[in-house]
């Protein structure tokens, strides 16, 4: 999860090491022997992160300067490090200053650099995913997870991976996450950091990957700065969102992502969380370095490539308006359902049924282990996930027609009707609000479906312009109608 952090040792330490390796090559070195070799010439509390050790001196420097304290204050600690996002920094020093069991309102250098170590010496993804559930719980109380405390944790991770985009201008943010916390809870007060954890492992795994590599990024880098370390740093400078945004945008179009009437920025933070990394790999190489530079260092995970293959309000309603616009583009797709609520001011109930493989009509069900169907409104859930869930049949006679999601042929979580009008969701009908397409492959995937396109439209022009010769007008059914409707100069040529 990109937790890289150099060790940097003496020499005497690196010796050691190669001695003990070489084994019957070398001398060997006793356990005590190293322990001493160790102590001789190191302090006890010496770190083997070179930039821990740094970044721990100059916390400890200013906060005496500041409060006159042998240690490191909250302050401090939110001053230099985290400066632009105060929240993540209380909740993370209260966690080392809850694992270090400190008496005092600070922390001590040493806690700080054994926190530090212990902390970015996690690597394994459930464990760091459990970390941050426990950052953001009820440390000094319970120890469990409430649905503001979750609801925190999402809002830290989702302002984090849109810091270079304006979030305040998409409503269904907070609409999305609270989806997320309901389908959590259930409509219960507390939950345990396991079950959480756990949850989030399942439904949106890569949910505080953008998080973890922030926060190794300031905890590895920052004593570059010297004593100053992050206190002057400011949010990132403006750039032109149309060159940097790190989102889907509309093939062709100048039209701003963030609008109500399509797929929300929210949502698609949501499913790069949860998807695969097939609806995130791409070819095509990152033109901005800026953008690239923003994306390693808070870990964006957006997908810019994103492409609007179909789109009902625009173009059109019905089968052969979905099949022509979808059929033929041989990438990952996300199929975005909108049913309409028939009471006013109401939650539209919204779901995604996402193809790893290209589209294509059969009567048999197809797909293959990265297929997924997702809700995300009213509350955000995986449904299904696996192969076989796909099924799409317009004209194959004997077989139902329409769009179905859901391994058991007799009762499928979604299905389309033949008419691309209506749509059963688990049992229950609804109408159509709208159907949106993404495709999420490299441009040259979009390139190949248009010239396709292309080659149809010049084959069904020329199937137009029939050319028929003497004989074969003499026996046309088009010649007996017009002579039925009483075209005489074709009886009189027969006579």
């Amino acid at each position: 999860m990109g937790n890289q952090v150099a060790r940097v040792g003496n020499m005497s330490y690196r010796k050691m090491e190669s001695a003990t390796g070489n084994g019957n090559h070398g001398a060997n070195v006793t356990a005590s022997t190293a322990a001493d070799v160790v102590s001789k010439s190191e302090p006890d509390d010496h770190t083997q992160f070179f930039p821990i050790d740094s970044l721990a001196k100059i916390l400890s420097h200013l906060t005496y300067q500041e409060v006159h304290v042998n240690g490191i204050t909250k302050s401090v600690f939110e001053k230099y490090l985290f400066p632009t996002h105060p929240e993540l920094s209380e909740k993370l020093f209260t966690y080392f200053h809850h694992n270090a069991h400190a008496t005092t309102a600070y922390i001590s250098t040493t806690a700080f650099k054994q926190q530090s170590e212990k902390f970015l010496s996690v690597l394994n993804d459930q464990a760091i995913l459990e970390n941050y559930v426990k950052i953001y719980s009820d440390l000094k109380n319970t120890g469990n997870v409430t649905p503001e405390s979750l609801r925190a944790l999402l809002t830290s991770c989702f302002e984090l991976a849109m810091e270079n985009n304006n979030t305040s201008s998409c409503p269904p943010s907070q609409q999305i996450l609270n989806a997320v916390v309901i389908s959590c809870f259930h409509g219960k007060t507390s939950l345990s950091t396991s079950y959480v954890s756990n949850w989030i492992g399942q439904h949106c795994p890569r949910l505080v990957y953008g998080l973890q590599r922030y926060i190794v990024h300031v905890l590895t880098t920052a004593y570059r700065n010297g004593k100053t370390l992050l206190s002057k740093e400011q949010p990132q400078s403006s750039v032109d969102i149309k060159k940097v945004r790190a989102l889907p945008v509309l093939e062709k179009s100048d039209q701003e992502f963030l609008q109500v009437d399509l797929l929300p920025i929210s949502y698609v933070w949501l499913l790069s969380c949860a998807l695969p990394q097939c609806y995130f790999k791409t070819k095509d190489a990152p033109k901005d370095i800026t953008h690239a530079l923003i994306a390693k260092r808070t870990g964006t995970i957006c997908p810019k490539h994103w492409t609007l293959l179909y789109n009902s309000g625009e173009h059109g309603t019905g089968a052969n308006r979905f099949l022509h616009h979808v059929l033929g583009y041989r990438g990952p797709t996300l199929l975005i359902i909108r049913a309409a609520n028939v009471e006013r001011n109401a939650e539209c109930p919204t779901y995604c049924v996402c193809s790893a493989v290209e589209w294509r009509e059969s009567h048999l069900y197809w797909g293959d282990e990265d297929s997924i169907g997702i809700q995300l409104i009213p509350s955000y859930k995986i449904m299904e996930k696996g192969p076989k869930v796909l099924y799409l049949n317009t004209n194959i006679r004997g077989y139902p027609h329409g769009l179905r999601f859901g391994s058991d042929p007799r009762s499928p979580l979604i299905s389309i009707d033949e008419s691309f009008h209506f749509v059963t969701i688990a049992g229950a009908p609804y109408s159509i609000a709208s159907l949106e397409v993404w495709g999420c492959g490299d441009t040259k995937l979009r390139e190949k479906q248009l010239e396709i396109k292309k080659w149809q439209v010049k084959e069904a022009e020329k199937q137009r312009v029939v050319k028929l010769s003497a004989s074969d007008w003499l026996d046309h059914p088009d010649r007996y109608l017009l002579e039925l409707a009483g075209r005489t100069s074709y009886n009189e040529s027969n006579n």
